[in-house]
């Protein structure tokens, strides 16, 4: 999907994301002391709104301008400040770079546009940070609920892991994703890759 295509999806619906964090994230960060953060392919920011509210200095960015304008909006309501970046994260640079944190949350993208966006992920993290992938799994399609279906936009632990550069790898697999359906819990299964640069 190009980024008009994502703008008349996130124009459709009220939220198409959770208002909250992903839940990785949130496990990931807890205990984190707060400095520079950004969210890559934000979508409407929930993850930068949520590390905004624990006193982030948070950048999101994406290339869908009405996430980006929802986004903006949610972090005005709530007296938070964001800086909101209306880009494509496979040749945008952030200036400067140095971040103490770099999210990249289900990243919808071709491997090899995808393998660009998580290199200039990875080229973001500041000395001691730390970069977190959570992606659709390609497993997910036949043994997982919900995601895309295709393929070509999922990915694998051992695929982020060969892109990151010189991050150091702290942890990389598959985990799973609790999914409230109508009929009861399924799970998900997602590819979560951390990395800290030394």
């Amino acid at each position: 999907m190009d980024a008009r295509a994502w703008d008349d999806r996130y124009a459709a619906a009220p939220l198409v994301w959770s208002a909250g964090p992903n839940r990785f994230v949130e496990e990931a960060v807890t205990g984190m002391t707060p400095g520079r953060a950004l969210d890559v392919a934000c979508g409407e920011g929930r993850n930068a709104l949520w590390l905004a509210a624990l006193g982030w200095r948070a950048t999101a960015v994406d290339f869908s301008a009405v996430a980006i304008d929802k986004g903006r909006a949610l972090a005005a309501e709530r007296g938070l400040a964001v800086d909101w970046v209306v880009a494509d994260v496979t040749t945008w640079t952030p200036e400067p770079p140095g971040f103490d944190l770099v999210l990249v949350c289900y990243l919808q993208l071709p491997a090899e546009e995808r393998a660009t966006a998580y290199r200039r992920a990875a080229d973001a993290v500041a000395p001691g940070g730390t970069l977190l992938v959570v992606a659709h799994d390609v497993d997910n399609i036949a043994h997982g609920h919900g995601g895309p279906q295709d393929p070509a936009v999922c990915t694998t632990p051992e695929a982020v892991v060969a892109v990151i550069g010189d991050l150091t790898e702290v942890a990389a697999g598959r985990v799973h994703r609790a999914v409230p359906t109508e009929a009861g819990t399924v799970e998900a299964i997602d590819t979560l890759v951390r990395a800290t640069r030394a």
